[in-house]
């Protein structure tokens, strides 16, 4: 492997373990750091996914039989 292909994934390695468990082993300053970027990371990526309303099955026929309700009365 060249060396830039070892430095790059040593660098991706020492990232990840920052932002992964930095925290609790860093000291003060840093640790705060590395908790606040995990933070961020964690709402970008829930971000990228849109919340998703659960379907109710029941939904079109009880609006059908609401509609039939008051066209009754």
């Amino acid at each position: 492997m060249n060396p830039k292909g070892s430095l790059f994934i040593f660098s991706l390695f020492l990232g990840l373990t920052f932002i992964g468990i930095g925290d609790n082993f860093l000291p003060q300053p840093l640790s705060n750091v590395s908790s606040n970027t995990r933070s961020s990371v964690n709402q970008f990526l829930m971000g990228l996914f849109p919340d998703k309303k659960p379907i109710d099955p029941y939904e079109r026929t009880e609006g059908i039989i609401k509609e039939a309700e008051k066209e009754e009365n």
